[in-house]
């Protein structure tokens, strides 16, 4: 169904394969957990927060990754040093996934970066993410613990169409590379409902181009859309939540940071039912998928 001039290249972390023609690995999701607002923090700046809402909010997760074969990371937002530690220790020890560090400066995702080396994490670390606006002690710090995986934003503040979200994320290989970083995940960055075009337009041909592991958020094109709740009614959130996810995944996403991570109740049968749709196609062109694809567990 897609043909791609570049070989598509696979990167595992934490035992979770990420990459390669569209349908063939399910398509990996990733909930954000701690996120500004979220009801279960109860002091972000401590990072307190309550500890059963939070485990039942990671084991809601993975029981639609077993129930669908989607595989799941944990994408972990934190707004300051203190609390991403806290985060990333309750984390760790609640899943064996892989884990985002997302803090909302660089300061606080170096001192997630410190402490996952400090206690052996980094084998399961995802840096989320690096920007063109990247500071070269983000950099630095990723060369000096020796993290290999990381997601490159494609932001061109200058430039926001597809062809500059392309010219954003080749800059960034060129630094991510020189850094140690082996495992390249190229997030292709969606602000908003006309972003999400793009942002997908940019999947394609950057799998095209450089054939690395593509994904994207496409739940902020709803987060920032304003007249959803007062001209549609606060139901259509959930359906358009999904709906942006799919539209991605349609176009050969290999992951999708699907935003909170209690939406994973509608987003992972939504993706699982393209995937397993997807796959039937990749059998009709002669490539077999696993037993654990998403075609043959929800049914």
């Amino acid at each position: 169904m897609f043909k791609f001039k570049s070989e598509l290249r696979e990167v595992e972390v934490a035992g979770i394969r990420i990459g390669g023609p569209p349908g063939k690995n399910p398509t990996v999701l990733a909930g954000t957990i701690f996120y500004h607002g979220h009801k279960i923090v109860k002091d972000p700046e401590k990072g307190v927060f309550d500890e059963q809402k939070a485990e039942e909010l990671i084991n809601l997760q993975e029981e639609l990754s077993d129930k669908t074969g989607n595989p799941c990371m944990v994408d972990v937002m934190a707004s300051s040093p203190e609390a991403m530690v806290r985060y990333l220790d309750f984390v760790a020890e609640h899943t064996e996934k892989p884990i985002l560090i997302d803090g909302t400066t660089a300061p606080v995702r170096i001192a997630g970066l410190e402490h996952a080396a400090e206690v052996g994490l980094l084998d399961r670390l995802i840096y989320n993410s690096l920007s063109p606006g990247f500071s070269q002690a983000e950099v630095a710090k990723i060369q000096e613990k020796g993290l290999k995986c990381a997601i490159l934003l494609a932001l061109n503040i200058r430039d926001f169409t597809t062809a500059g979200r392309i010219k954003a994320v080749k800059e960034l290989l060129t630094v991510a590379e020189q850094h140690g970083v082996e495992k390249p995940l190229i997030d292709t960055c969606v602000m908003d409902i006309p972003s999400l075009g793009m942002a997908c337009k940019a999947l394609l041909q950057l799998k095209d181009e450089l054939g690395l592991p593509v994904g994207c958020s496409p739940h902020n094109a709803i987060d920032t859309w304003r007249g959803l709740k007062t001209k549609m009614g606060k139901e259509a959130k959930r359906p358009c939540m999904a709906s942006a996810a799919v539209m991605a995944v349609a176009v050969g996403a290999d992951f999708v940071l699907y935003g909170p991570i209690g939406a994973a109740k509608y987003i992972f049968p939504a993706v699982a039912m393209v995937d397993a749709a997807q796959a039937f196609v990749l059998r009709e062109e002669g490539i077999a998928v696993g037993r654990e694809h998403p075609l043959f567990k929800i049914a």
